[in-house]
């Protein structure tokens, strides 16, 4: 199965609704018009954005006579897509590069960070792992895993130790192996929790004063949290001036608008994406797939 067919299968649920309004069978009347705005808000793309799409996509329908379900589905994905902020520097292409991956417990940080760092070797990249969680020692555990499957470096320190020295080890590490990309997994924060959010702030301040290579901070969020997503991350941009978004587990919520709805609001990047389990589910962001797969155009 390709990557396209998994992003179909795993945005199914999110699609659902969609379904059922373009399966109508009858005119594309205002009562269409007034579904798909609420369906949009549903699925959690926000009022805004849901009722400019809404309007775009009425006023193009009426311009060219847009009546068919391929029509306005092929329509509305690409009217979706433009709702994304572009991918300028991908921190995990543009080398040599260092990451932090910051977000709330639980949203998918250290297996985000054990896939990439396995994407990396197998494009013959030297990377190195930083467990910079070491409050958990769970997360530690983990990376090892991760970091041993792949064949990858991991720089760490005993549990309750300075997060922040972690991340000076691990850059004199990726600098004495020549290593191209850093992966540094943080502890997972409470976005309502200034003094957490004070911590994680230094940890990103010294790493970019240490760091020889540009260092970028991505926050992973999990979609099945929905709009509670959009204000974990703008907590997390107020705090650290965030560089990308990635999104996982697409595949378990009915409300992959999300993903819209943090990108247009935040003007941030989607980099990756998570539909699934497998490493062969978790992939480059492309807008233009992920909303033909989104509202099921063919």
């Amino acid at each position: 199965m390709g990557f396209a067919d998994r992003l179909k299968k795993g945005l199914s649920r999110s699609r659902e609704a969609l379904n059922e309004i373009f399966y109508f069978g009858g005119e594309v009347d205002e009562d269409f018009w007034e579904d798909l705005e609420d369906t949009l808000v549903m699925g959690d793309l926000g009022a805004e954005v849901a009722m400019n799409v809404t309007d775009d996509l009425r006023e193009q329908a009426a311009r060219e006579n847009l009546r068919t379900d391929r029509q306005l589905r092929r329509a509305l994905s690409e009217r979706l897509a433009a709702e994304f902020c572009p991918v300028g520097r991908d921190p995990f292409d543009d080398l040599p590069s260092c990451v932090l991956f910051v977000g709330i417990n639980g949203a998918g940080k250290t297996t985000t960070v054990g896939k990439l760092a396995n994407d990396a070797r197998e494009r013959s990249i030297p990377v190195v792992i930083g467990g910079a969680d070491t409050f958990r020692a769970a997360a530690i555990e983990q990376l090892d895993v991760w970091a041993e499957r792949a064949g990858v470096r991991l720089v760490t320190r005993d549990r309750g130790a300075d997060p922040a020295s972690v991340c000076y080890d691990v850059l004199e590490a990726a600098e004495r192996d020549g290593s191209e990309l850093v992966l540094i997994d943080t502890a997972g924060r409470l976005h309502t929790s200034s003094d957490l959010m004070r911590e994680l702030a230094k940890v990103v301040s010294v790493t970019r004063r240490r760091s020889p290579m540009p260092v970028s901070v991505v926050l992973v969020i999990d979609a099945t949290t929905g709009q509670n997503g959009l204000s974990q991350a703008k907590e997390f941009d107020d705090a650290l001036d965030l560089d990308g978004v990635i999104v996982t587990k697409l595949d378990g919520t009915a409300k992959g608008g999300i993903a819209v709805a943090i990108s247009h609001t935040l003007q941030l990047p989607i980099l990756r994406i998570g539909v699934g389990e497998s490493i062969e589910d978790f992939q480059r962001f492309d807008a233009q797939a992920f909303c033909r797969a989104l509202v099921g155009e063919e």
